[in-house]
């Protein structure tokens, strides 16, 4: 199956971090990332919901770091703290989360007990809300809190990571370990099944708030004056109450995201 997005960021570092550190670990420290980037990429994704099998995503790469403003592929951010070694914004960010009937297993979900023209649609959302980043010799430490304006959940988001990163040959790479929580509104919305399904006969499943650990490393490297590699690669361990679901794949413990793209810096 194949998808065409903007980029998928939630993985991993945002660009003007990478790149930060990247230039700072090739001696650029102090011109910086470049103001803009434009480039192409590709996440793949293994997912975890019934038949739906590998997501191949390809999308432009578009990034922008202005003095307070700021867009990262998905997100876009106001900050209204800048220094060293803390940032704070306001943030505005699409969820690319759920999925679409027709992309899911028949087979898979009889399996599992669901007539797939049952069930509806798990819609995409905006969330806003606030990030804040500490960086320095320990590391770098972010916190996020977002909520769904929309109302496709109507739920709220939460998440931890703490990325270490240190030079590996003429690139930058950052392993990283981090936990996002999930409201009730938001668990029960993606991984649980819906009122209006159970009234047609669905299994009536709803998990509630869930939290999700993952680990995974990101690497950035320069390539001449203009040009950059980065990627990454991310393992999310999932907890019984989503595995439990009949949305869920069977034998399903995680999902692995793997993400390359090469970006020219203006």
């Amino acid at each position: 199956m194949k998808k065409f997005l903007w980029p998928v960021l939630a993985c991993g570092l945002s660009f003007h971090v990478v790149a930060q550190e990247g230039a700072e670990g090739n001696g650029q420290g102090e011109q910086g990332p470049p103001r803009w980037g434009l480039g192409l990429g590709a996440v793949v994704t293994d997912s975890a919901y019934a038949g739906e099998g590998t997501r191949v995503m390809p999308f432009p790469l578009v990034s922008y770091n202005g003095d307070h403003f700021y867009v990262e592929g998905l997100t876009a951010g106001w900050k209204f703290i800048e220094s060293n070694n803390f940032n704070a914004a306001v943030v505005a960010k699409a969820r690319m989360d759920g999925f679409d009937v027709k992309d899911l297993g028949r087979r898979e979900l009889a399996e599992n007990g669901i007539d797939y023209r049952l069930l509806e649609d798990r819609d995409k959302a905006l969330d806003l809300g606030t990030k804040l980043v500490w960086r320095g010799g320990f590391g770098e430490l972010e916190f996020e809190a977002l909520a769904d304006v929309t109302d496709a959940s109507g739920g709220q988001e939460a998440s931890l990571q703490y990325g270490y990163g240190f030079k590996a040959g003429k690139g930058q790479l950052t392993p990283n370990v981090g936990v996002t929580w999930q409201s009730k509104d938001m668990g029960n919305y993606y991984y649980g099944t819906l009122k209006e399904e159970v009234a047609r006969g669905v299994i009536d499943y709803r998990p509630g708030s869930v939290t999700v650990p993952h680990v995974g490393v990101s690497y950035f490297r320069p390539l001449g004056e203009k040009w950059s590699m980065m990627g990454f690669a991310q393992y999310k361990l999932l907890p019984d109450k989503i595995t439990d679901s009949p949305l869920i794949e069977r034998d399903t413990d995680g999902s692995a995201t793997v993400f390359l793209g090469f970006m020219r810096g203006f």
